[in-house]
């Protein structure tokens, strides 16, 4: 009993996350070296990123010409000077092994970032295992090269410095990640309630204006060339994808998949949840209904209660709040890639744990959603345990912001200013 007792603890006690999460570390740290070792290197997309990167070196910089064998540039300029350096690290793209290790570095950064959010939020050991268990995750970072790595790395480093109230290095590290792919911009609803009740009406909106200053200083370049065309490249909100790559919305059927009403109905519905989401769960630091708490962003509180506001805005939070909602968006999306997984890998797991769910359940379905993002390509019945686990961690995020609003733990109770 006194063995079993132990190993409960060991399992439930976060304070034990100190130890675990460095084992855990090193033994993905190994599993990374053997799978740029044994496993096969997959072109999809990096050729494409060289050639589009060689143009821009050669000195092109309208992004209407600047073409790859995949298609035209379509991300923000970040993914440009990122590539651009591993255009020269790899020997002008050419060194495929040097690239897979540097994205094995940046897995494992990533990894450690993540582990850090959510010790932060007091997240207990078992949950820490599914962390470095998906074998999609390793290959989207090690084997296909994606940009949405860099992508996921600055969204966890902003998640990281607001969990410490560093609120400015937050926002430029989203702002950044941003500017790598806007994917990121599915995160933006809660990052901008976290920075308004962390930090108040006036200073959030020097934040917001801090991430648009980093946007126009990074597609500068290409904004004096031709503003409109980086504009409708980067961020095409209107793109278009193909119904045989889609690994969500395959069992609906090619029709309805590319149908107006369909496409309608999603947008709706990502609304409808964001405004569900707002209005019962992200405003509760501020103790007020959603009107009342409109009225706070026009009229700011007194010092006291904006205090009082500031110290709910936990690290639990603040991580809840932003993978919420990137699993909300994700959900909603028409078409989601096979790289998408990098932003809901890490994402299930604390908000499933959040809702207090069985951990047995929750493995199960964490099992469930890394099999349907193994299938390729993607089958009806993947395609709608992809979408099912993902309406669940949305139902489990709701259930695990239910109860009363948070109060800051003592650990929490520390100086909120910057």
């Amino acid at each position: 009993m006194d063995l079993i007792r132990t190993c409960v603890d060991i399992a439930s006690n976060p304070k034990h996350t100190i130890w675990i999460c460095p084992l855990l570390f090193l033994a993905d740290a190994a599993l990374c070296g053997l799978v740029v070792w044994k496993i096969p290197y997959t072109e999809i997309d990096w050729k494409a990123y060289m050639q589009q990167v060689s143009q821009y070196i050669a000195g092109e910089c309208d992004y209407t010409k600047l073409y790859g064998d995949t298609g035209p540039l379509v991300y923000p300029a970040a993914h440009v000077y990122i590539y651009r350096l591993l255009h020269y690290l790899t020997n002008e793209g050419t060194d495929i092994r040097v690239a897979q290790y540097i994205f094995a570095a940046l897995y494992l950064s990533t990894l450690a970032l993540v582990m850090q959010c959510y010790r932060q939020a007091k997240v207990p050991p078992y949950v820490f295992p599914l962390l470095i268990l998906s074998k999609r995750l390793h290959s989207i970072f090690m084997l296909r090269l994606f940009n949405d790595g860099f992508a996921v790395f600055f969204l966890f480093l902003a998640i990281f410095c607001y969990q410490r109230r560093l609120w400015t290095a937050g926002s430029l590290a989203y702002s950044f990640g941003l500017g790598v792919k806007m994917s990121l911009l599915l995160a933006l609803p809660a990052v901008g309630v976290v920075l308004w009740q962390g930090m108040g009406r006036d200073r959030a909106l020097r934040q917001a204006v801090v991430m648009g200053q980093l946007q126009v200083l990074l597609g500068y370049p290409f904004l004096a060339a031709d503003p409109r065309s980086y504009l409708s490249r980067a961020f095409e909100l209107s793109r278009q994808f193909l119904f045989k790559w889609t690994v969500n919305w395959r069992f609906v059927g090619e029709q309805t998949f590319l149908s107006r009403p369909f496409s309608l109905a999603l947008l709706g519905a990502h609304a409808a949840l964001l405004t569900a989401f707002l209005a019962t769960r992200w405003l509760k630091p501020t103790d007020a209904s959603p009107v009342r708490a409109i009225q706070q962003l026009i009229n700011l509180p007194a010092d006291e209660k904006r205090n009082k506001i500031a110290r709910r805005i936990t690290p639990d939070f603040i991580l809840a709040s932003i993978l919420a909602s990137i699993v909300i968006g994700c959900l909603c999306a028409r078409s989601l890639h096979y790289q998408f997984y990098t932003y809901i890998a890490w994402s299930t797991p604390f908000l499933l744990w959040r809702s207090g769910m069985h951990p047995v359940l929750m493995y199960g379905i964490w099992a469930a959603q890394e099999w349907a993002w193994n299938v390729y390509p993607s089958i009806n019945a993947s395609s709608g345990v992809v979408v099912g686990v993902l309406a669940m961690t949305v139902v489990a995020s709701w259930v695990g912001s239910g109860p009363a609003a948070e109060r800051p733990s003592a650990d929490s109770e520390h100086k909120h200013q910057e």
